[in-house]
């Protein structure tokens, strides 16, 4: 990416995430470090019982989030199971078919895909994967951040986890954005 100039308003931003849990499903983190032009910022967070696909796409979500204005953004990820998604166009895939894989197959985690999409849609969003544990050293970091986050004391439920409501069809009680009404 080059520098945003006269002619390109939205800043550039360059998230770095991983997730990670401890057993699958157990107790889970994620990392993120944000690198711009103006500095770099780290976010992490975790959950007392949720997977590790759970927290790659939380890291992602919780990167984004953090972006105040319209932004070009370049994830920078180990998990294929992101990038597969959002670059071959499985997850566009999946919100047309009401989020089922197959007739019969709900897509896991559609409570996080749907607000995945959401939070990209004022970005302009470009994906790398790169190998875990390669010594690539801001995805090095994003994995300490999200080991050190899963093993926190006192970690909150990720609700949709914990009642069962990660599917298209699993819970009544979801809200479009995802979250639990409760």
């Amino acid at each position: 990416m080059t520098s945003a100039g006269a002619g390109d308003p939205q800043p550039e931003v360059t998230l770095f995430t991983d997730g990670a849990c401890l057993g699958n499903p157990g107790p889970g983190g994620y990392g993120v470090l944000l690198v711009a032009e103006g500095g770099r910022r780290e976010l992490s967070g975790g959950f007392r019982r949720t997977t590790n696909n759970r927290m790659e796409l939380t890291a992602v979500l919780e990167g984004l989030a953090a972006l105040k204005r319209p932004c070009r953004v370049r994830v920078v990820s180990d998990s294929q199971y992101v990038i597969r998604a959002l670059t071959l166009g499985w997850a566009d895939r999946w919100s047309r078919n009401g989020w089922m894989r197959t007739r019969r197959d709900p897509v896991e985690n559609a409570d996080l895909w749907r607000r995945m999409l959401d939070a990209m849609r004022p970005h302009r969003v470009a994906y790398e994967w790169v190998r875990g544990h390669a010594g690539h050293p801001e995805n090095e970091r994003a994995d300490v951040l999200a080991a050190t986050a899963a093993r926190g004391k006192d970690l909150p439920a990720d609700e949709a986890f914990e009642s069962g409501a990660t599917t298209a069809g699993a819970s009544a009680a979801a809200r479009p954005d995802g979250w639990l009404n409760l």
